[in-house]
């Protein structure tokens, strides 16, 4: 088993409810100074203390184990505004927000997010008309797999 898979099983088996999940987990640098990155998110969202308490014990279990021998950076934090949507759990809790969706031809479609089911999300997107110059908003079904990226967009208002 790789240390990736490993450590990943050592922080699900961790998570303190079971709204939590697990977004992503990537290792980098090189055995002699490696940085793990988790990254912790939630169907109501995830707050500092769940990251610590998960980085605690996540370290804790990677030094009785003596999974890692050498000196490594462990973070655990929330996905940030800029990540983009990774599994379909975080498209359940982003439903009722605008978000703009890259499709695999590199195409864009923005629009509020309605609906979301195992196979596809409806969007209230928004298409400019040419001729009157108008904001139109249409509905839209996507496909998850016609889906390059998805990121949440931020509202100030």
């Amino acid at each position: 088993m790789k240390i990736e898979e490993k450590i990943l099983q050592l922080a699900e088996k961790n998570l303190t409810s079971a709204d939590l999940f697990i977004v992503d987990l990537v290792i980098t640098g090189n055995s002699g100074r490696q940085k793990i990155s988790i990254t912790l998110d939630g169907d109501q969202g995830v707050d500092i203390d769940a990251c610590a308490y998960l980085s605690r014990k996540v370290g804790n279990e990677i030094e009785e184990t003596n999974l890692i021998d050498s000196a490594y950076i462990l973070e655990v934090s929330s996905p940030g505004i800029d990540q983009p949507l990774k599994l379909k759990r975080q498209y359940y809790r982003n439903i009722g927000r605008k978000v703009s969706v890259t499709l695999l031809d590199d195409s864009q479609v923005d629009g509020l997010l309605k609906e979301v089911n195992e196979e596809l999300i409806i969007l209230d997107a928004e298409r400019k008309d040419k001729a009157s110059k108008k904001i139109m908003i249409e509905s839209r079904k996507i496909a998850f797999s016609d889906i390059k990226k998805t990121n949440v967009l931020v509202s100030f208002k």
